[in-house]
């Protein structure tokens, strides 16, 4: 195996392995691609103020997300079908994820079960959920998520539709015969007539709900205990939104640019949405606010002045970009393709490699710019093309 210095190595020994259907699956983004290639050349314009002579000879990386305290600020995002890249599929994924002491995002896209990767090893895990047009299939995949002791439930909001992917129509995508969406084994999936994994995941694609809103938020909070995360937000206008609502948290994303293309980096919208956050407790005028109970109105006010963690997806590929992402707002980032390359390239260790990686280069980015632990990570640390701008006027 050649050798392998950073995350994006292993994107191009993946594409030389993967058929080509699956690498131009995981890789590929909507139309143009536009914004996929944004999503990492954003980090580019986002330049250093380093700290020095300050003693860096202990740097704590650790960090406590909802509570739960975990080795770094880096986490896996939620990704679909592993075993298209390697046998072990999320099962290899999840060991390499717990390993590492941070968490895992479960998609309900997975091409292995929840029971099987909850047996695999232990771990900190979320649930991506998806909506589902049929209410009774979301309660029965959030009550599985509860039984198999996950902490947080990840609502991907900004999916109504699937955005177009011309490569996967130019390859016309199937799943092969040994690969299939195990999320939805021993679900009652009676209104379904294929039994196939590609007809399974025509079917699924058909039930995704595109009238969810923020009512539906709402519901889901009545019918679980576990924290509700909003995945897809990149404007202030959300952003405020979800705080009345109520949420535990952001994630930042544009689906890596698989959605619709021409949106901004998230990188590029993460301050205008954390600034938001910050501001969000004069919300007493909304109906969403209006409509809670007392004690919920007093916590969310309570949990909008800048207590909302927001979180970054799409476009990590260095230590130095979550750096930047931190130093900018967010409480952590989350990595998607790399986990899938890595995965294909040498399975679970690949993974474990990974994450590996992005921990040391973060860890050198801190002790070069003068920060001992993650709370040093300020603002002052970074110059965004913003900041050069306003400079240049003066």
């Amino acid at each position: 195996m050649a050798l392998i210095t950073n995350v994006s190595d292993y994107e191009e020994l993946a594409r030389q392995k993967l058929p080509k259907m699956v690498y131009d699956f995981y890789a590929g983004g909507a139309e143009d691609q536009w914004t996929l290639k944004e999503n990492k050349e954003a980090f580019s314009k986002i330049l250093f103020r380093p700290w020095v002579l300050i003693d860096v000879s202990h740097i704590d990386m650790s960090t406590s997300i909802l509570g739960y305290k975990i080795s770094m600020s880096i986490m896996v995002a939620p990704t679909a079908l592993h075993k298209l890249a390697h046998q072990e599929g999320e099962v290899a994924s999840a060991q390499a994820t717990a390993a590492a002491g941070t968490i895992m995002t479960w998609s309900s896209w997975s091409s292995c079960s929840i029971e099987e990767v909850n047996s695999s090893a232990p771990g900190l895990r979320f649930f991506q959920l998806s909506a589902f047009k049929d209410r009774d299939i979301v309660q029965q995949l959030v009550r599985r998520a509860e039984n198999a002791g996950y902490k947080a439930i990840a609502v991907t909001v900004d999916a109504p539709r699937l955005g177009c992917r011309e490569a996967d129509v130019r390859n016309r995508f199937t799943l092969p015969e040994n690969v299939a969406l195990k999320c939805f084994e021993g679900l009652d999936l009676s209104k379904m007539d294929k039994t196939n994994a590609s007809g399974l995941a025509a079917y699924v694609t058909s039930q995704i709900d595109s009238s969810l809103s923020w009512k539906d938020i709402k519901w889901l909070q009545m019918i679980t205990w576990l924290p509700i995360l909003v995945k897809g937000v990149i404007t202030a206008e959300d952003a405020r939104l979800a705080i009345e609502c109520g949420v535990a948290g952001i994630i930042m994303s544009n689906h890596g640019g698989r959605q619709l293309d021409y949106l901004p980096a998230t990188i590029s919208c993460l301050e205008e949405v954390c600034k938001s956050i910050t501001a969000a407790s004069d919300i007493s005028g909304s109906w969403l606010y209006a409509n809670l109970p007392w004690q919920r109105k007093f916590q969310v006010v309570r949990e909008a002045k800048g207590r909302v963690p927001v979180f970054l997806d799409s476009g990590i590929r260095r230590g130095t970009d979550v750096f930047k992402a931190l130093a900018l707002g967010a409480s952590g980032v989350f990595i998607g393709r790399p986990v899938l390359f890595a995965l294909a390239v040498d399975g679970k260790a690949g993974v474990r490699n990974a994450l590996r990686m992005l921990r040391d280069e973060l860890e050198i980015t801190m002790a070069l710019s003068g920060c001992t632990s993650l709370k040093d990570i300020t603002r002052d640390r970074v110059i965004t093309e913003s900041d050069m701008i306003r400079r240049c006027r003066l």
